[in-house]
């Protein structure tokens, strides 16, 4: 990596994009960028914080890449019709996907810990460099979502954090294949189902990532991570279990909270359990920590510091996140975008009484195409009967895809399956249903992914109740 030569992130806003260009910045780097949402008006806030850290700003009109030297990074999902790409294209400017950038970095980093699969990943990241960090390892993080413990004045939007120590704890994605571009020391991979690819894609890819590892963290409670950890050379696998009780790390005695849960982890082969207190809730939590434990002893934590140490982790932004409570009527915020993670959101609610009332939006077109079938099967088994879902049409900032297909399609699948569900023309309109219908006793759910003003939608919510 060459960071005397300036570097220009193409969308710098992105979840993925930010924290990596702090890091860059962090390590010495010149960095700049753009974004679409800069352009448009839209989170502020977030522009307002990468200036103040000294990274110049540009529109998205290609003004910002003016020298043959440049670095132009971008997402996979880039096209060439970008105004950035195209004059990154003119100069002979080299072009580098954030992925790629990303690799490269954990690549070099002397103790790599990735984490992967199709839910979970940004809070089991969240987690593994929360206990790294309380035991005094100052790891770098790389994730897809703000951590709550890392923010402060400095880090406000605390996805990505760079540290002195040797571990270098990223979220890695699958979505468009650049997992394959890492070699892990420790692979976690929490789950693997249908999401941004088929299977048998995924199947490959992460089964790739896992034979690079030295050491794989695999759930035995998943049907395809247990069938990779059954092919596991010995000493090589890594297992964890809230049933299982071959797994190398269990849970038991799972005692759930409105704001937390309780269980405790016993560790194969060791007489007695360590009791663990999590401040977020949810089953899919408790397995999302077993996973951070195991790559911690891993990596040579003791399992009782490990423990320790998550119960002052404080959970990552927009995962069950509590906006406030008006009126008898709680607001939570939350990035659920696929079967397995709505799935996850709903039992955990579920929980506990009250009704639900959804805005689902969906992250995409082609997403909505691909998990229509996932989509409907999911609402239809875990809404409740009083449960109600509104869905405005899928987020769309512009580009080239097929828009055939709609929310209404969910919808018509859902009420077909007994369950009410309603589409409408967007949030606007979602949000005045959402106050018509709401109570003393209700939990209004915002939900979906790749779209930052949602928070924003869940605050004006509170504000208008």
């Amino acid at each position: 990596m060459d960071l005397s030569r300036p570097y220009f992130f193409c969308g710098i806003g992105g979840s993925g994009m930010l924290p990596l260009a702090l890091i860059l910045k962090g390590k010495g780097a010149m960095v700049a960028g753009s974004d679409r949402a800069l352009d448009q008006g839209r989170t502020a806030e977030k522009f307002a914080f990468l200036r103040a850290r000294g990274i110049p700003l540009f529109p998205q009109d290609g003004s910002g890449v003016t020298r043959p030297d440049i670095i132009l990074v971008t997402s996979a999902a880039v096209e060439e019709t970008v105004p950035d790409v195209k004059a990154a294209r003119a100069l002979g400017a080299a072009l580098m996907t954030r992925a790629a950038l990303l690799a490269e970095l954990f690549n070099a980093a002397p103790l790599g810990i990735g984490i992967a699969g199709t839910s979970g990943k940004s809070t089991t990241t969240g987690m593994t460099g929360w206990i790294l960090h309380q035991a005094g390892r100052d790891p770098t993080i790389v994730n897809g979502a703000v951590m709550k413990n890392f923010v402060a004045a400095e880090t406000s939007f605390a996805g990505g954090i760079l540290g002195r120590g040797a571990a270098f704890v990223s979220e890695v994605d699958e979505s468009d294949g650049s997992i394959a571009q890492y070699t892990p020391r420790i692979a976690i991979l929490n789950n693997i189902a249908l999401d941004h690819k088929s299977m048998e894609e995924l199947r490959a890819l992460f089964g790739g990532f896992v034979e690079r590892a030295e050491t794989a963290v695999l759930n035995l409670d998943n049907g395809e991570t247990a069938a990779l950890a059954a092919r596991m050379p010995a000493g090589k696998g890594l297992t964890y279990s809230l049933a299982r009780a071959e797994a190398d790390l269990r849970a038991e005695a799972i005692v759930p909270a409105p704001d937390g849960i309780a269980f405790a982890v016993r560790e194969r082969g060791i007489a007695t359990s360590v009791p663990v207190r999590l401040q977020v809730p949810g089953r899919h939590n408790v397995a999302n920590a077993l996973a951070a434990l195991a790559a911690a002893r891993a990596a040579g934590v003791a399992l009782g510091a490990a423990a320790e140490a998550l119960e002052s982790f404080a959970g990552i932004r927009r995962r069950l996140e509590l906006v406030g409570t008006v009126k008898g009527v709680t607001i939570i915020d939350d990035f659920a975008h696929n079967p397995d993670k709505i799935a996850a959101t709903l039992s955990t609610l579920h929980e506990f009484p009250g009704r639900l009332l959804l805005m689902f939006q969906p992250h995409g077109y082609g997403p909505l195409r691909q998990m229509k079938d996932g989509f409907i099967e999911v609402f239809a088994r875990h809404l409740h009967e009083e449960d109600v879902l509104l869905m405005p049409e899928p987020v769309y900032f512009g580009g080239t895809v097929d828009r055939s297909l709609s929310s209404r399609d969910i919808v018509d699948g859902v009420t077909k399956r007994g369950r009410q569900a309603h589409a409408l023309p967007d949030r606007t309109a979602c949000g005045e249903k959402l106050l018509t219908l709401a109570r003393a006793g209700d939990r209004i759910v915002v939900m979906g992914a790749r779209d930052d003003t949602l928070s924003q939608f869940a605050g004006e919510l509170i504000r208008a109740l």
